[in-house]
């Protein structure tokens, strides 16, 4: 197995408009990404949060996602996402996905062959990365 992340995604108002559906449609079919878990957590403006598995909900919910490809296991828990819900602002949704980077399998296994081992791997914010390079003069970047 490649490396694996977790992802947030905020929807404040609840205004989940399906737009990025077509963009992991196209990550799981060009084998970039391989969804392990995916589910929607909703925080109402009290506060209170519930979540629904993506096969909890409803046909006309869950249209969009019909071409999305991989093995969707009940992987967070009841911790994972209260935890989540507590950077939620109120009145709002999530999508919380769980994926593996299948494009890092071949990188893995070449290192692996090679003898090699990963010291460190980390992923830098988008933020700090823009700021590096507005610092080192790069722009466009």
């Amino acid at each position: 197995m490649g490396p694996v992340e977790y992802l947030i995604v905020e929807f404040p108002g609840n205004q989940f408009s399906g737009e990025i559906v077509p963009a992991l449609v196209d990550l799981t079919e060009n084998g970039t990404i391989r969804i392990i878990d995916l589910l929607f957590v909703r925080k109402d403006a009290d506060g209170d949060v519930a979540w629904f598995e993506l096969d909890a909900l409803g046909a006309g919910e869950t249209s969009g996602f019909d071409g999305l490809e991989g093995d969707i296991f009940d992987l967070l828990n009841e911790e994972d996402i209260l935890l989540a819900a507590e950077q939620l602002e109120t009145n709002s949704s999530a999508a919380m996905m769980v994926f593996e980077n299948v494009w890092a399998t071949r990188l893995r296994d070449a290192v692996v062959k090679a003898n090699g081992r990963i010291v460190d791997n980390a992923r830098i914010p988008g933020p700090i990365v823009q700021a590096a390079l507005e610092a080192a003069g790069i722009e466009g970047a």
